[in-house]
């Protein structure tokens, strides 16, 4: 068991050993489509890397998901192990829709020892969304216009 400082210190060291093993500007929340990001997602039982729709309008967000969806079977063919969440629980509570790909290897990020391969995971998953949204940016775009 972990104190609370030694855990964040441990999720510190993670996400710092995460950069410098693979140094990369990532698009993240530079999609330039409010509440539309990208996010890496690693705790003490899972990791994944995410795509959250979670934007204050709802019908904006309803419009966005519904785009996503009708470019579903096209992401599936690169990456077969996506799932799309439309009522993706929060830990605070807040409801949102989340496509997602699961780390499907034993993880904690309090376990150094699956550090490297959750790393390795991140970057080919993430390499494969980011190349999803550029390849259909502007048809995503063209459910807020």
């Amino acid at each position: 068991m972990f104190t609370k400082e030694e855990a964040a210190q441990l999720r510190k060291e993670f996400w710092t050993s995460f950069g410098k093993s693979f140094p990369r500007k990532w698009l993240l929340y530079n999609t330039q489509i409010k509440g539309f990001s990208f996010k890496f997602l690693a705790n003490k039982k899972q990791a994944a890397v995410c795509l959250d729709i979670e934007h204050s309008d709802e019908i904006t967000n309803e419009l966005l998901y519904d785009q996503l969806l009708s470019l579903r079977s096209l992401l599936e063919q690169d990456v077969p192990e996506v799932i799309f969440d439309d009522t993706y629980e929060l830990e605070n509570g807040k409801i949102i829709h989340r496509i997602y790909i699961p780390f499907d290897q034993k993880f904690s990020i309090h376990n150094k020892n699956t550090w490297q391969a959750c790393f390795e995971f991140f970057v080919e998953k993430m390499n494969l969304f980011e190349f999803f949204f550029y390849e259909y940016e502007d048809h995503i775009k063209q459910a807020i216009r």
